[in-house]
C-alpha cells in the first residue's frame, strides 16, 4: 500500500488540510518541528508538517531537519513536497511569483545534514537534489493555473534567522544565484538520503537587501508575513493541484538513490 505524500510548509502555512488527525511521532533523532497532520488533499492522502512549527516558534537555524523527515518517512512518506518562503536576488523574480527550484547553494554552518554519521557511511548524491518527474508534474500544475513562475532556479541557503547585508546580498547576485532560502538545507539533502522524490515550492516574498535601479527598500519581517498572509489561498491550491497529480511511482531514480553509495 502506498503511504501519504509528504508535505512541509514553510513560513506562514501552518494549516493544509481540514479534520486532521494529529500524530505526535518519535524518532531516533529526536521530535518534529510539530505533530504530524493525516488527512486527505485533493483526493490523496497527505501527512503534513510546519517547518517552524505551531506560531513560528522554531527559528531556521534550530529546527530539527532530521526528525521531521524521519518521521515522514516513520509514517509511510516516499514523496515529500516542501514549500518555502524566499527572497529574490533578481528584478525578474519577483514578489508574488513561484519558483520551483532545481538546485541549492549550501551557505550554511553548524546543521546536522546527515542520518549516516557511522559506522555506515552513505555518500549521497545530490547533483540533482530535485525530482525531475516531480518538477515537470509543477511545471505543468502552475500552467493550468495561469500562475506566473519559474520552471527552475538556484537557492542560496543562508543561515538564518537574520536577514543578509547588502553586500552579502550584491555578492550572492553577482554569483548568478536566483533566490535565498534560510531552510532548504540540509532539508532537501536529508530527504534525498531517505531515497525520496523531493520537490521544493517556493514563494517569492521580497527583493533581500534591494535590488540596484528596482528597490533600495531592504526587507523586513512584516514585508514577508503580509505578503505570504495573502498568497495562502494561492499556496494551498498550487499544492492541492500538484498533490492530485502525484503518481504512486514517479519515473525516476530517487527512490533507489542509496543502492550505489
Amino acid at each position: 500500500m502506498t503511504g501519504p505524500i509528504g508535505i512541509i510548509g514553510g513560513s506562514g502555512l501552518y494549516e493544509l488540510i481540514e479534520d486532521a488527525e494529529q500524530r505526535e511521532v518519535e524518532t531516533p533523532w529526536g521530535t518534529p518541528s510539530s505533530p504530524i497532520s493525516l488527512g486527505r488533499l485533493a483526493g490523496r492522502d497527505v501527512a503534513f508538517l510546519t517547518r517552524h512549527g505551531a506560531g513560528h516558534a522554531v527559528p531556521p537555524h534550530l529546527i530539527n531537519y532530521r526528525a521531521n523527515l524521519a518521521a515522514l518517512h516513520a509514517l509511510g512518506c516516499r514523496t515529500v513536497i516542501t514549500s518555502s518562503t524566499v527572497g529574490s536576488l533578481r528584478a525578474d523574480f519577483a514578489p508574488g511569483q513561484f519558483v520551483l527550484t532545481d538546485q541549492f547553494v549550501d551557505r550554511t554552518w553548524g546543521r546536522p545534514d546527515t542520518f549516516f554519521e557511522g559506522p555506515e557511511v552513505v555518500h549521497i548524491s545530490v547533483a540533482d537534489p530535485y525530482c525531475p518527474h516531480l518538477r515537470a508534474l509543477a511545471i505543468g500544475a502552475f500552467e493550468n493555473l495561469g500562475e506566473t513562475f519559474h520552471p527552475s532556479g538556484t537557492s542560496v541557503v543562508i543561515q538564518g534567522p537574520r536577514f543578509s547585508t547588502r553586500a552579502e546580498s550584491q555578492w550572492f547576485q553577482k554569483m548568478g544565484w536566483d533566490v535565498l532560502s534560510m531552510t532548504q538545507h540540509p532539508e532537501t539533502a536529508l530527504a534525498c538520503e531517505q531515497a525520496m522524490c523531493v520537490l521544493n515550492i517556493s514563494f517569492v516574498s521580497d527583493l533581500d537587501a534591494g535590488i540596484e535601479g528596482v528597490q533600495d527598500e531592504p526587507v523586513n519581517a512584516g514585508m514577508v508575513w503580509r505578503r505570504v498572509a495573502e498568497a495562502q489561498p494561492r499556496i494551498k491550491t498550487a499544492l492541492a493541484a500538484i498533490v492530485e497529480q502525484v503518481p504512486d511511482e514517479p519515473d525516476c531514480t530517487c527512490r533507489t538513490a542509496l543502492s550505489d553509495v
